[in-house]
């Protein structure tokens, strides 16, 4: 087994509150920015719409500018879309898998070698 084997599975607890961004939550923007909408999204990743709303409303809450907006259907038809914020927070965590992945895989490869045969 070698550290390609194993996927980097990153999550955060930020600031004072303990505000958490991991992998669900960088999903979920990450289908909103391709799919354009939070039900879509959301049901790509097998989420309820109500689930989706609400880690949208959570992630909105705590930083400082919202992640997401979104506008209802109508004639000119609803959605949902990143704002520049939520592009950026959703580039920099993945970017942050990345180097975690590559300055890491020594270790990872390591620890994963521990692991009992099957496991993993």
């Amino acid at each position: 087994m070698t550290a390609r084997d194993t996927t980097i599975r990153l999550r955060l607890l930020l600031g004072q509150d303990g505000t958490k961004l991991g992998p669900g939550k960088a999903d979920l923007l990450q289908g909103i920015a391709e799919l354009g909408s939070i039900s879509a999204a959301g049901r790509r990743m097998g989420m309820s719409y109500r689930r989706a709303w609400s880690l949208v409303d959570e992630m909105n809450a705590a930083f400082a500018a919202p992640l997401v907006v979104s506008s209802r259907g109508g004639a000119a038809g609803g959605g949902a879309r990143l704002t520049p914020e939520g592009a950026a927070v959703l580039a920099r965590y993945r970017a942050l898998e990345a180097e975690v992945a590559s300055a890491g895989a020594a270790h990872i490869a390591a620890i994963t070698a521990m692991l009992r045969p099957g496991e993993g």
